[in-house]
């Protein structure tokens, strides 16, 4: 499962009452907001989870790898010169390697000559094509999840037309997720299920308060498996109904069964 939280302590209730619901053998989360020092390991292992990776910072960004099977291996990565934590890695015994990143929103404007921020996130996918391919991740059992901000596929906004002007659904950011997929020949494990001309959401913001109401979504977290691991998908889920809990976070979760 891979959900962007939106602050772990907030919503430490709605990750047990949606771990208790769906069983996930691994959690990846993002925009944990907490230091690693700070991390609730308590709370988290009482759910089932006894190994956690922790990668995070006060305030801002942060992911976590929670499992109930041990890790061989772990791993954090810094992109782009900054060490904002946006990345953790691990390998299981079984040999299956879980990469959990947050990429950059990017904010409002979709020019990096006027946006630092649409910079850094241009240059991070370029960094995450180039790991990619030189890790070569296609020949080895990956899953690669993660709020990747972008929604690349026509159908995963609400608006296509609307929003080809818009950070996280323009052509610059949907070329550079082709790439990306390129690089180690990723599946797209939600898209196995919903076929590319359906729609298919994660993400409905706060700014506009019927949003969810009126499924005026995006997908923007997504779950990718290599290429040793594609006759294994099973069946995958966007857990929707998080959405409209009690103070939720304006992202989904989304399960995928291997």
């Amino acid at each position: 499962m891979t959900w962007n939280v939106n602050s772990l302590r907030r919503r430490i209730d709605h990750l047990g009452r949606l771990c208790a619901a769906e069983q996930p053998d691994i959690v990846c989360l993002q925009e944990t907001k907490v230091r690693d020092e700070e991390f609730p390991h308590e709370a988290v292992a009482a759910m089932g989870f006894a190994h956690i990776l922790p990668h995070g910072q006060k305030g801002t960004n942060g992911v976590a790898i929670l499992s109930r099977q041990p890790f061989a291996q772990e791993e954090t990565r810094i992109w782009c010169g900054r060490d904002d934590r946006r990345h953790a890695g691990v390998r299981l015994a079984s040999g299956v390697e879980i990469h959990n990143f947050y990429v950059p929103s990017g904010g409002d404007v979709p020019d990096p000559a006027r946006n630092d921020k649409f910079d850094h996130k241009l240059r991070f996918l370029g960094e995450m094509i180039e790991w990619a391919a030189d890790a070569a991740l296609r020949e080895r059992p990956v899953v690669l999840v993660g709020d990747l901000n972008i929604a690349p596929l026509a159908r995963d906004t609400w608006n296509h037309k609307r929003h080809l002007r818009s950070v996280g659904h323009t052509p610059r950011e949907s070329a550079l997720m082709a790439e990306l997929r390129a690089a180690a020949a990723l599946i797209d494990a939600p898209r196995r299920f919903v076929p590319d001309d359906a729609p298919l959401y994660t993400w409905w913001g706060y700014r506009y308060r019927e949003a969810f109401a009126k499924n005026y979504g995006w997908r923007l977290d997504h779950i990718f498996v290599t290429p040793p691991l594609g006759g294994a998908l099973g069946a995958c889920r966007v857990v929707a109904q998080t959405r409209g809990w009690d103070q939720p976070s304006d992202h989904a979760p989304v399960v995928v069964d291997l």
